[in-house]
């Protein structure tokens, strides 16, 4: 058994064997910001390639990418959001959507193939955006 683990969950959770420290010791940097990072650049430029699409970019966390698409699918406020209740953007980030594009929620079971009811007799709504998880 190796003395340290991989912890995809969270980058905090690895404990980083000898070889991981000096690999990262020893990495060339730069800053992603200013689009120096060589190894940002080559991840990006990787996942382009393997995607088939003309870009990409290196977001460090789930929730930011889960926000930034949120906000390119859904602009403007009043939209829906379908997703599962227990889906990421529905529990941890349940607060930074609204405030972020002004979209509500609509928590279902399964994929939403019917539009959505509302008490007040008013037409139903269709989601705007689909949050769904891919089974493994």
């Amino acid at each position: 058994m190796p003395a340290y683990r991989v912890d995809l969950r969270s980058d905090t959770v690895t404990t980083p064997s000898d070889a991981m420290r000096k690999a990262m010791a020893e990495a060339e940097v730069g800053d992603a910001w200013y689009g120096d990072d060589p190894t940002v650049n080559r991840l990006q430029e990787l996942a382009a390639e393997v995607t088939g699409k003309a870009a990409a970019v290196f977001l460090p966390t789930g929730t930011m990418a889960n926000q930034i698409a949120l906000r390119l699918h859904v602009l403007g406020s009043g939209h829906l959001v379908a997703c599962p209740a227990a889906a990421h953007v529905a529990t941890t980030e349940v607060m930074d959507r609204p405030a972020s594009c002004g979209a509500a929620l609509t928590l279902q079971l399964a994929p939403p193939l019917v539009e959505t009811s509302r008490p007040t007799g008013k037409p139903p709504r269709r989601p705007k955006l689909l949050n769904w998880p891919v089974p493994a």
